[in-house]
């Protein structure tokens, strides 16, 4: 996976006030084959770097990402019916971390990006909170139809304009379920051609991600009104996975 922003297709990319940049890459959330109960964990080489950090994520960020994340999966409309709790997840932390301290604006790294969902962001300037550095993403809500983003797509690969929601699919995705996040202060960063400095970079990574573009993050529960005389006659579409076929209600 080309490890350079301006080489590879982005799905997602929003400005906003502050000098802020979220992004989110279709290959950063493919799908993780598991077993039942078992997940990949390709992070034995990956190093974090034991320097002291200028920013890190402490305790109280933890619970305010975890906090936040929950709330916008709890929020979703139409409501889930198998929506996940999600917890934090050291392993994924450390994996963002060692990412995190490499000052690289992209999606990685690339044996990662196979097992696990990531979402970027990078601030410069007036202190924000780490939840002030997340809003945008669940902020692309706006531009999700349930039960599939037919209208969240973005024109890529080089500067990415129009409707974006995939960093808001990837926090609602039902089954992730396990948040891990860093948080670094980079001496300078390129984004997207750009030098800057001193800038705020927040990796978190997402397990499972079993995200497709144009697939729907959850279920709803079946509706009465599509029921007669026992037999259900309300339109429905299907979502394969690799271990079952799930029916699932067409919203109009």
């Amino acid at each position: 996976m080309p490890l350079l922003p301006s080489t590879v297709g982005l799905a997602g990319l929003l400005f906003w006030a502050g000098q802020t940049v979220n992004a989110l890459m279709p290959n950063a959330t493919l799908a993780l084959a598991r077993t039942e109960g078992t997940a990949v964990w390709p992070l034995s080489g990956l190093e974090v770097p034991r320097y002291r950090r200028k920013r890190h994520i402490s305790a109280r960020d933890m619970s305010a990402l975890l906090d936040y994340h929950n709330h916008i999966r709890a929020s979703v409309h139409p409501p889930a019916a198998n929506m996940e709790y999600m917890v934090w997840d050291e392993r994924l932390a450390k994996s963002a971390e060692a990412w995190a301290t490499q000052c690289i604006w992209a999606h990685g790294p690339s044996q990662l990006m196979r097992h696990v969902g990531q979402n970027l962001s990078v601030h410069s300037g007036r202190y924000r909170s780490v939840v002030d550095l997340v809003k945008s993403w669940s902020e692309e809500r706006r531009h999700y139809s349930f039960p599939a983003p037919r209208d969240c797509r973005p024109q890529c690969p080089w500067r990415c304009s129009g409707p974006v929601c995939s960093h808001y699919t990837q926090m609602v995705w039902a089954s992730s379920n396990r948040l891990g996040c860093a948080l670094h202060t980079c001496g300078s960063i390129s984004v997207w051609g750009n030098t800057w400095h001193r800038a705020v970079y927040l990796v978190c990574n997402y397990l499972l991600a079993v995200y497709k573009i144009f697939s729907p993050c959850y279920l709803i529960e079946e509706m009465k009104e599509g029921r007669k005389n026992g037999r259900d006659t309300g339109k429905y579409f299907f979502l394969f996975s690799k271990t079952k076929k799930l029916r699932i209600r067409e919203v109009k």
